[in-house]
């Protein structure tokens, strides 16, 4: 990456601080947020950076370092003048958890303030059970609290809650009984959660949150407007304009695994995205010839005796995420397409592949081709997000960037 592209990715994000009196907290946040996006920076460098004066940096810089947020670096010395010392994030000056409720598998992530992960646990399941689910969070927290100790404990700043809108959706897609989707409409998961945590509770779309994952730490951060597609056990998304998630005021936006396939016809309604371009399809092809699931965290699925399978899966999602695309770029104008997934970089880059190659097959006119990326952070990628909401909310400056803020 060129160094010119490397401005171009944390420009776009890069607040800028004021010097007037009144606003102490905004400009901290400005500063953490400066060496957030750029590393390890000296006070001069942060000055211009943020538009702050150097005195302003200089009395911001050293009460972070005592509140314990910064740390110093060695200095740097140079031809002539002082050295120059550069001032990084201290990864122990806070901490965050993230929870993804999937429909296979609940992940939960605890990241450092840096936003690097220090510890992960997945449990796998045919579907999720309430109070299984909830069982293991509590065991979660107490990992956490034991790993953390009482001295770091007051540091955690809270939990990020990634998950469906509505687990009991598509029960009969997924051959769910009615009983075992019932449970959790009865449940309020955000309320559940909270009730055995400490800290306030965000709660967001599973690939919403994915989505945040990768505009605050990913590619996402290099683009002001895009699609984000990410496939899981269903195929779901994100919308990302002027660098700001869009959730719409009912969740809507991105939602594109409900984008029908075609017109209604004679049969009823179209398919959905979700019904071809999800890994549950794969599993139920594999199923119906005879094949153990081999599971998507390897290369298996492009091997045999998986292989012949999984391509013709591929073919069929990629056409279907080709028109998913094409009809997303006729309401909006996007920087490109952002796919990432649950799922092996091998299979992601044929899937990426093969629906360029659907996409040329498209008539295009009086449209733009839009750019189709790899996502960069895979299936940590709802935890990741998850966690990123409480460390956004209490040190970014820019609170609308995608929590919506109540009046």
């Amino acid at each position: 990456m060129t160094e010119t592209h490397a401005r171009a990715e944390r420009a776009h994000l890069r607040p800028r601080g004021s010097s007037q009196g009144g606003l102490r907290q905004y400009n901290e946040r400005v500063v953490l947020q400066a060496i957030r996006l750029h590393g390890a920076l000296p006070g001069v460098e942060i000055a211009r950076l943020t538009g702050l004066t150097a005195q302003t940096v200089s009395m911001i810089t050293k009460s972070l370092i005592d509140d314990g947020y910064l740390r110093k670096g060695e200095p740097v010395r140079g031809k002539v003048g002082q050295p120059s010392v550069p001032l990084s994030l201290d990864p122990e000056g806070a901490y965050a958890i993230g929870i993804k409720v999937g429909r296979r598998r609940l992940d939960t992530l605890l990241i450092d303030f840096s936003g690097k992960p220090c510890a992960r646990w997945s449990l796998a399941y045919s579907f999720p059970d309430p109070e299984d689910v909830l069982a293991e969070l509590r065991a979660r927290f107490a990992a956490i609290r034991r790993k953390l100790g009482p001295d770091r404990r007051d540091r955690l700043q809270g939990v990020g809650l990634a998950a469906p809108l509505a687990l009991s959706s598509w029960q009969s897609l997924l051959g769910v009984t009615s009983e075992a989707a019932e449970r959790w409409n009865r449940l309020d998961l955000r309320e559940a959660v909270a009730a055995m945590c400490d800290g306030p509770v965000h709660a967001m779309k599973d690939t919403a949150a994915a989505c945040v994952a990768e505009l605050v730490e990913g590619r996402g951060r290099g683009m002001h407007s895009f699609l984000y597609i990410f496939v899981d056990t269903f195929i779901g998304g994100g919308l990302v304009i002027d660098s700001h998630l869009r959730n719409g005021l009912t969740g809507n936006a991105g939602a594109i695994g409900s984008m029908p396939l075609g017109l209604p016809g004679g049969r009823g309604a179209a398919p959905q995205l979700l019904s071809v371009a999800s890994l549950h399809t794969l599993e139920q092809a594999w199923r119906n010839a005879g094949l153990a699931d081999p599971g998507f965290d390897g290369p298996e699925a492009l091997q045999a005796p998986w292989r012949d399978v999984t391509r013709a899966w591929l073919a069929d999602a990629a056409a279907a995420i080709a028109h998913a695309i094409q009809s997303a770029v006729c309401l909006l104008d996007l920087d490109g397409v952002i796919v990432d997934g649950a799922i092996d970089r091998g299979l992601l880059d044929e899937l990426i592949a093969a629906t360029e190659a659907a996409m040329r097959r498209s008539n295009w006119e009086g449209v733009s081709v839009p750019q189709l990326f790899a996502g960069s952070i895979g299936a940590d990628a709802g935890a990741l997000g998850g966690a990123l909401l409480p460390l956004h909310a209490n040190f970014a400056p820019d609170r609308d960037l995608f929590i919506k803020e109540h009046a």
